[in-house]
């Protein structure tokens, strides 16, 4: 298995900054957490997201939203993967009907994408 998926639910507790809005961070560990299990899937090793050639936000996530967190190998070397890392927000928190409302997207929203480098342990450990 070369490609994973996550999803998760932003919470009030996510949100660093005034009107809800989550840090880039948080997407940031998300891809941490498909990156591992990536490396546990294709090596058998938590192995390592060494560092990322590109990072862009492209959008604010919020306190409320579902985000949806896809990272995907597209590159095998001897010891390194490069993978490709999406997080797209499926539903999102509408008030307009009740305090705690909230809608499923019919297009979900990229809001963040990346390439990032993933290192495994050699045969000697």
């Amino acid at each position: 298995m070369s490609t994973v998926t996550h999803r998760r639910y932003v919470s009030h507790g996510d949100a660093h900054y005034a009107g809800g809005l989550a840090d880039g961070a948080f997407v940031m560990r998300l891809f941490g957490e498909v990156a591992t299990e990536i490396s546990i899937a294709t090596d058998g090793d938590e192995g390592l997201l060494a560092g990322y050639e590109s990072v862009g936000f492209l959008a604010p996530v919020y306190a409320g939203d579902i985000v949806e967190v896809t990272g995907r190998a597209v590159e095998f070397g001897r010891r390194s993967r490069r993978l490709e890392l999406t997080c797209h927000v499926t539903a999102r928190a509408d008030a307009s009907t009740r305090e705690s409302g909230s809608v499923l997207l019919a297009d979900k929203i990229l809001v963040t994408e990346a390439i990032g480098i993933l290192v495994v342990p050699g045969e000697e450990g």
